[in-house]
């Protein structure tokens, strides 16, 4: 079977945020589809678009994984499922658990459901810091750009990350 590298991000604000990425990224592994081969440093972010909540714990994981986009995705929205997300009340709202592929290989998607890379990527602190701590020299496959200087070039100076002790 045809190994595939994604980068997916985790984040948490609700309850014990930790555990919850913690838990959440560990159970992307269960299937035995994909295993973890790289994780970021965990921050604490403050939320973005909608200010009104607590702040986060964002971590990413670089994953190996047998899985189509199509079908990782459905494994992710599961394992949020099972970890008690059934809706989201509020756009980019609070949430216990939220995973997103930020990469996968080089590939560039655009369905209805599925964009990669991702979207918002690149102008979120929370995803570029994280990113850069595993591998800043990843070229981003619309903007080609590497994290690195995507992350130093982020003029958004709301955004806040501290490393998570």
């Amino acid at each position: 079977m045809e190994k595939h590298t994604a980068y997916i991000s985790v984040g948490s604000n609700i309850g014990d945020k930790l555990l919850n990425c913690k838990r959440g990224v560990e159970a992307l592994t269960d299937s035995g589809a994909s295993t973890i081969t790289a994780w970021s440093y965990f921050y604490k972010t403050s939320p973005v678009d909608y200010k009104d909540q607590d702040w986060f714990i964002n971590a990413v994981v670089k994953i190996e994984t047998i899985l189509k986009p199509e079908d990782l995705l459905k494994e992710m929205v599961s394992v949020q499922h099972y970890a008690g997300r059934l809706y989201d009340r509020v756009r980019f709202g609070p949430r216990i658990l939220d995973l997103d592929i930020i990469l996968y290989d080089n590939l560039v998607v655009s369905s209805p459901g599925l964009t990669i890379p991702h979207p918002r990527m690149h102008k979120r602190l929370f995803v570029l810091k994280p990113l850069c701590d595993i591998d800043s020299s990843i070229i981003h496959p619309v903007l080609k750009k590497d994290m690195r200087y995507l992350c130093e070039n982020l003029n958004d100076y709301e955004q806040k990350i501290d490393k998570y002790l």
